[in-house]
């Protein structure tokens, strides 16, 4: 049982990384832009195939996931600057069925490029085998390398944001956009290169996750859903609140999901645990944002 709470625990911490790289760009982009971007998921989903493909191409996992999130950043500037732009002065409705129709679109042009089928992504070679962390117990040496790059990243990402003029421009843009641009602060560019950077986190994310999910079409619509629930949980604009939500429903959603059938199947049989265990699971990260937003609403730490 230790062992398996060991395992469960890493693998919460590797998936909540992952989404704290999807729920930092996202956080940004809302909280500075006060923009809903639901295109969010398209650029993780596009980031994976591009990666895919270029690895595939090049016979390796490292020039593929170099060459893909470079191209998927040009596609995010891209696509702020042609079309975003126009959704800036819009209400929140109009946000939302516009970045929905992106996405929707987006799914398509995936279907026609790709196929309905799934690429496949393998992890490199290097990475293939498992670590012996402890006597009797190991770890796939790729799920630790996820770990340690969501790790790099969010410390980079706390750096660029707490210590840097960028960053003091991002902070000041998330607590008073007006007072921001009166200031001098180049808020246009500034857009642009947070759309950048979200769209580059989103493909680390998907390329990172490719190997251990199924490269397919609408693999963003789930996985944009979680980002947003960190992002609520964390509160809107703080990435400090978006890698501890990223955590937190990362291990709520992992544990959950291993443990709750097997509680289930220990109180009240095999049955219950095959039909109500995996239903309870699904909703956990629905109760701890509940609770969370009961107790804090505007999350665990909001900008200010």
């Amino acid at each position: 049982m230790g062992i398996l709470v060991l395992e469960q625990a890493l693998n919460g911490l590797q998936f909540g990384l992952m989404l704290f790289l999807l729920a930092a760009g996202l956080t940004l982009v809302f909280g500075i832009m006060d923009m809903i971007n639901l295109a969010h998921g398209s650029l993780y989903m596009v980031g994976a195939y591009l990666i895919a493909t270029c690895a595939a191409a090049s016979g390796s996992f490292w020039i593929g996931l170099a060459a893909g999130i470079a191209a998927t950043a040009v596609i995010g500037v891209l696509l702020e600057v042609t079309v975003l732009r126009r959704l800036y002065q819009r209400d929140h409705l109009s946000q939302v069925l516009g970045t929905f129709a992106i996405l929707l679109m987006a799914n398509e042009a995936v279907r026609m490029v790709w196929g309905s089928q799934p690429v496949p992504l393998n992890p490199p070679e290097s990475l293939a085998g498992p670590v012996e962390l402890l006597p009797g117990f190991s770890y796939p040496a790729y799920r630790l390398f996820i770990i340690g790059v969501g790790l790099a990243v969010a410390l980079l990402l706390y750096l660029l944001v707490t210590y840097t003029r960028v960053g003091m421009q991002v902070r000041a843009g998330a607590s008073n956009r007006e007072m921001a641009l009166a200031m001098g602060a180049n808020v246009r560019g500034l857009f642009t290169a947070l759309f950048a950077l979200g769209a580059a986190l989103c493909a680390v994310a998907g390329g990172m996750l490719g190997p251990l999910l199924a490269v397919q079409v609408g693999m963003g619509e789930s996985i944009l859903i979680l980002a947003f629930v960190v992002i609520v949980i964390g509160g809107i604009g703080s990435i400090r609140g978006a890698l501890l939500g990223a955590l937190l429903v990362g291990v709520v959603d992992t544990a959950g999901r291993t443990l709750v059938p097997m509680l289930f199947g220990q109180l009240m049989g095999p049955e219950a645990a095959s039909s109500a265990g995996p239903a309870v699971a699904s909703i956990l990260i629905y109760v701890l944002m509940a609770a969370v937003l009961f107790w804090k609403p505007k999350g665990l730490f909001p900008t200010h």
